[in-house]
C-alpha cells in the first residue's frame, strides 16, 4: 500500500513555514511595500481572468512542458530569485538549484543570497540555471560577477532592474527586521547610476543570454529589444518596490504585443497555483516564475517539499490544460480567457488558498 503524501495539496505548505520561520523572516518572505497595494493587485489580477473552455476533444495525453532559452523543461516555470533564502532554508540557494533540478524547473539564483554562485553551481552542474545580479559594486565589480558566472556555466544573466531605490517596506522597518544579506551598509547608489549605456556595454562584451528582470511597460520592453536581450522578464518584484502598481499578469500582454516574439517573456507576481500558470501562458509568456510559493516550500520542508510543490503544480496545470480542451502550453492562444470581476477576498493569500481560513 502506497504511502500519503506529506502535502496533498499546496495550502498545506503554509501552516508549517509559519511555524518554522521567526516572525521577521516570515514577513520579509510574506510582506510588500508600504501600503502593499501592488502586492494585493497581483493577485486580483490573476483573479480577474477566467477561462473559456473548448470541449469534446482529444486531451488524454497533456504535455506541461516548456522551454526556456533553448532548455526543454518539465513545466515552464522559473523558480524567481530570493534574497536571503539561506534564513529560510538550510543549503539557500544549492537548495532550491537541486529541486528544480531534480524536478525540471529552471532555478534563477539571486546574488542576494548564499551559498556562492560557484557553489550554487556545483550544486547541480548538469541542470541549467540563471544567475541574478544587482548592481552593487563598479565596472570592475560587475563585470567580475559576470565572468564568475559565465566560467561556471550558468544559462543565462539577469539583471534586475527595478531596484534603484530599495522599497519600503514597512513590515521589515516597524521590526527594524533586516536579512542577513543585507545587514551593513547596503551600496543602493551603484544600481540607481546603472543605465541603458551600462546594459549595451555588458552586451557587448559577455556572450551569454541576457535577461532584464523588472520590465513593467511595453515602452521599455521595446527598449530591451533594441539592445538586443533575449529574455524580458515582467515583474514588480512581488509588490516589494513601487507601491500602487499594475499586477504582474495585467501588465503581461502589452509587452507581449511589444516582443511580437523577436525575445522570450517571463512574468511573476501572485502566481500560487497551476491555473495561475495556465493563464500566463495563454496570454503569451514563455514561462513563469515563482517566489513565494518556492519560499513557502523551501520554509515548510526544504528541497523534497519545493519538489513535491512543483509536482502539485504541475498535476494542477495538467488538469486545468485537459479541461480547456487543449494538450499542450502552446494550443493556448487568449482566446482561451476573458476578463471578469473578481471574487472580493479578505487578501492576496486568501486568494491563491481560500481552504486555510476554514482550518484544513
Amino acid at each position: 500500500m502506497s504511502e500519503e503524501p506529506q502535502y496533498a495539496v499546496l495550502h498545506e505548505l503554509v501552516k508549517p513555514a509559519r511555524r518554522n520561520l521567526p516572525r521577521g523572516t516570515w514577513d520579509y518572505l510574506m510582506g510588500g511595500a508600504e501600503t502593499e497595494t501592488t502586492q494585493e493587485r497581483n493577485r486580483i489580477a490573476l483573479d480577474s481572468i477566467a477561462f473559456r473552455p473548448r470541449v469534446l476533444r482529444n486531451v488524454e495525453k497533456v504535455d506541461t512542458g516548456g522551454k526556456i532559452l533553448g532548455h526543454r523543461l518539465r513545466l515552464p516555470v522559473i523558480l524567481a530569485p530570493i534574497g536571503s533564502l539561506q534564513d529560510m532554508v538550510a543549503g539557500g540557494g544549492a537548495a532550491a538549484t537541486r529541486a528544480a533540478a531534480r524536478f525540471g524547473a529552471m532555478h534563477m539564483l539571486s546574488s542576494a543570497c548564499l551559498p556562492s554562485l560557484e557553489e550554487v553551481a556545483a550544486a547541480a552542474p548538469e541542470h541549467p540555471k540563471i544567475f541574478q545580479l544587482y548592481i552593487r559594486g563598479d565596472n570592475a565589480w560587475v563585470e567580475d560577477h559576470i565572468a564568475r558566472a559565465v566560467a561556471s556555466g550558468y544559462a543565462a544573466l539577469a539583471l534586475t532592474i527595478d531596484l534603484d531605490h530599495y522599497g519600503r517596506r514597512e513590515r521589515d522597518l516597524a521590526k527594524r527586521y533586516q536579512t542577513t544579506s543585507r545587514r551593513g551598509r547596503p551600496d543602493d547608489h551603484y544600481q540607481a547610476r546603472f543605465v541603458w549605456a551600462d546594459v549595451a556595454r555588458l552586451k557587448a562584451k559577455f556572450k551569454i543570454p541576457f535577461i532584464l528582470k523588472g520590465i513593467a511597460t511595453a515602452e521599455d520592453a521595446r527598449m530591451a529589444l533594441e539592445h538586443g536581450i533575449e529574455g524580458i522578464y515582467v515583474s514588480n518584484h512581488g509588490g516589494r518596490q513601487l507601491d500602487h502598481g499594475k499586477g504582474g499578469i495585467a501588465v503581461l500582454p502589452e509587452v507581449v504585443e511589444a516582443v511580437a516574439g523577436r525575445a522570450e517573456v517571463y512574468v511573476d507576481g501572485g502566481f500560487m497555483r497551476g491555473a495561475d500558470i495556465v493563464k500566463a501562458m495563454a496570454l503569451g509568456a514563455t514561462a513563469v516564475g515563482i517566489g513565494r510559493l518556492q519560499g513557502l516550500a523551501l520554509s515548510a520542508g526544504g528541497e523534497p517539499a519545493l519538489v513535491r510543490a512543483l509536482e502539485l503544480l504541475k498535476d494542477e496545470a495538467t488538469r486545468a490544460l485537459g479541461l480547456l480542451g487543449v494538450s499542450s502550453f502552446a494550443e493556448l492562444n487568449p482566446g482561451y480567457v476573458a476578463p471578469v470581476a473578481p471574487i472580493p477576498r479578505q487578501n492576496w493569500l486568501d486568494s491563491a488558498f481560500p481552504l486555510l481560513k476554514e482550518g484544513y
